[in-house]
């Protein structure tokens, strides 16, 4: 097998005609700001988009032809709504009275969670298969013409952001989809570069451009698997210089462990973290994760929203519900992590612990 070389993505430069005036009325969530014997539980709204619903099948669900999914429905604001509005102006009508009325303990935000592009370690385990894939060739940093350790998006990768950007940028023009407010990516190389592919070269608002906050704990499910091995807080400075990354965040990556996993149950704990974090310190009502699929499965289950798998460049928005309980938080327990099965060569099937 040849998998092509790797692409080296600084910031892309697009040039995209200019947007409609902003939809309004428009207005920050009021935060609750989390004290000491609170905690925040989160619930999904349903019946906004057709991600919510049963009977939507998420394979072959294109969030580019189904307007994200926005269900075509009526509000109770709606008697409020100007006469050319947009669905997606209605809606953000709707949650700005949402959060208008919600009081100190509620606050509601919108998320729009994108998987990143395709990847070569995406590639290799089509090629190789899964079983090989796991016990023997995601152990390794390639293959002789083709790196995955923390891998960067293939030419097919980078169409898929490519095609999210025109997404938006038509979004802008004609549905009135209101645009994030603010910018989170996993601290990975695809992630990193979907990010950017996606959102530079809109014409966003002066005072929310297009800066990406880089949080660790918004990284895949943690495995021995080199693809999820970050690369160290010095190389994403460089290659991404105008990205913010959290304080803390170490100059290595001291959680991944080689032949170990992390379990489901530990990456809701750490995915439940990350959104308190978000929900405590920011403002915004219109937020962008830019993650991965076990990832953005595992923020799923934290937002209680029903399973909903995407593919590679896929995005999916949830209208999310936080209420600030005033009582200690519900105990939560960590387990140790697994242990990888692995193989002793590409060719052997048989797997070892």
């Amino acid at each position: 097998m040849h998998i092509p070389l790797l692409l080296s993505l600084g910031l892309a430069s697009l040039t995209l005609a200019a947007p409609a005036p902003a939809p309004e009325p428009t207005a920050a969530a009021l935060l609750p700001r989390i004290r000491g014997t609170e905690w925040i539980n989160y619930t999904t709204l349903t019946g906004f988009f057709l991600q919510d619903e049963s009977d939507t099948v998420p394979g072959g669900f294109d969030y580019s032809t189904t307007n994200f999914g926005l269900i075509n429905r009526t509000y109770p604001t709606d008697d409020e709504n100007r006469p050319e509005w947009t669905q997606w102006q209605k809606f953000e009508h709707y949650v700005w009275r949402l959060n208008r009325g919600s009081g100190r303990n509620v606050q509601y935000k919108v998320l729009y969670m994108g998987r990143h592009g395709e990847g070569y370690h995406n590639v290799a385990e089509s090629y190789y298969g899964t079983p090989l894939w796991n016990c023997y060739w995601s152990l390794q940093d390639g293959n002789g013409t083709s790196v995955w350790a923390d891998a960067k998006v293939t030419p097919n990768g980078v169409a898929q952001a490519l095609k999210a950007n025109a997404f938006w940028a038509n979004a802008i023009k004609t549905t009135k989809t209101p645009l994030p407010e603010s910018y989170y990516s996993s601290p990975l190389t695809r992630c990193l570069q979907t990010a950017n592919l996606t959102f530079s070269g809109l014409e966003l608002p002066s005072g929310r451009p297009f800066v990406p906050t880089v949080k660790e704990f918004f990284r895949e499910g943690i495995s021995g698997h080199t693809c999820d091995r970050r690369s160290t807080k010095s190389y994403i400075q460089s290659t991404f210089p105008s990205y913010a990354i959290e304080e803390g965040f170490t100059e290595t990556d001291e959680l991944w462990k080689p032949l170990l996993a992390e379990v489901s149950q530990d990456q809701d704990i750490r995915s439940k973290k990350v959104l308190d974090d978000v929900f405590d310190s920011d403002d915004s009502t219109y937020v962008s994760v830019t993650s991965h699929s076990g990832e953005i499965a595992s923020l799923l289950r934290v937002l209680k929203h029903r399973v909903f798998s995407l593919s590679t460049g896929q995005v999916i928005p949830v209208l999310v519900k936080a209420e600030t309980i005033a009582a200690n938080p519900p105990a939560t327990i960590t387990l140790p992590w697994s242990a990888i099965s692995t193989c002793t060569s590409p060719a052997a099937s048989t797997t070892t612990a």
